[in-house]
């Protein structure tokens, strides 16, 4: 019976192998045939892909730019009030601090006061002068006691005021950074509702033609993007030099690139080059 338990088991470990191996073959024969059908297209059409996809990707840096730094901005401001409240936080510990060395101090004087006290009970009762003496050295020592204590309170009573006096001034230039966040936040709020719907359409659109390029190509275009100060990685040819680094184009690689036969780069700056015409299309 357990013999019989365990082939059973053993046949069942079998399919589910077998089925999960057929399902990764499938997935990667999927993704060979899409590579190969991205590999199939012809340059022209990698080329108007890659320009479509650069003049997307621009205007969604278009967009960006209008918004400007004010995400930035709202981002450092949100820092600094999150600064101010630590600051304030921090102050008030350091109060409580304080507050709780004065009440010790408190102690101190009254534990002095009642020895005080008893030290002068006890001198009415003195037997000779060397009792009397001991005990008005005790007197004087807790009188100064007394004295350091209240000296400290005074201080500490002091510093509590500048530090509330700071945390008043903490507290108003949070109040001023929060309105200027306030004013900031609303500024973008308008500027990102006038542009949302522009910039998702883009987004979308760009996504499409990424997955129609294939991987290489794409990479590759991402790569001189990044490295692009303008973000231009597909230019044209004006006045037959780069529409990136404006390098003069000699007139043999000019007829190779408005054949659009294959892939051309600058050899000045790394772009990808394609014909005028594409602006036009």
């Amino acid at each position: 019976m357990a013999e019989k338990t365990k082939k059973a088991e053993a046949k069942k470990v079998e399919k589910t192998s077998a089925k999960k191996t057929t399902e990764k073959s499938t997935t990667t024969k999927s993704e060979t045939k899409k590579n190969n059908m991205l590999s199939d297209l012809s340059s022209v059409n990698k080329l108007r892909l890659l320009y479509e996809l650069q003049i997307l990707d621009s205007n969604i840096d278009n967009i960006k730019t209008i918004r400007g730094e004010l995400p930035l901005e709202v981002q450092d401001l949100e820092d600094e009030i999150m600064g101010f409240d630590t600051r304030i936080k921090n102050v008030v510990h350091e109060i409580k601090e304080i507050e709780s060395n004065i009440a010790q101090r408190k102690i101190g004087v009254e534990k002095a006061k009642n020895l005080i006290t008893k030290y002068e009970e006890q001198q009415k009762n003195v037997r000779n002068n060397r009792e009397f003496d001991s005990l008005s050295k005790e007197l004087e020592y807790q009188g100064l006691e007394i004295e350091l204590h209240e000296k400290t309170i005074k201080e500490l009573s002091a510093k509590i005021k500048e530090k509330k006096k700071e945390i008043e001034a903490t507290k108003a230039m949070a109040a001023d950074k929060k309105v200027a966040l306030g004013d900031k936040k609303h500024e973008l709020s308008e500027i990102t509702s006038e542009t949302a719907n522009d910039e998702k359409a883009l987004v979308v659109r760009a996504n499409e033609i990424k997955n129609l390029i294939e991987p290489r190509l794409l990479t590759a275009y991402n790569k001189i993007r990044h490295n692009a100060r303008n973000g231009l990685a597909v230019v044209t040819v004006k006045r037959d030099a780069c529409g990136g680094c404006f390098n003069k184009i000699p007139p043999q690689r000019q007829l190779d690139i408005k054949l659009s036969k294959k892939v051309i780069v600058c050899e000045y700056c790394g772009r990808i080059l394609v014909d005028a015409d594409f602006a036009n299309e």
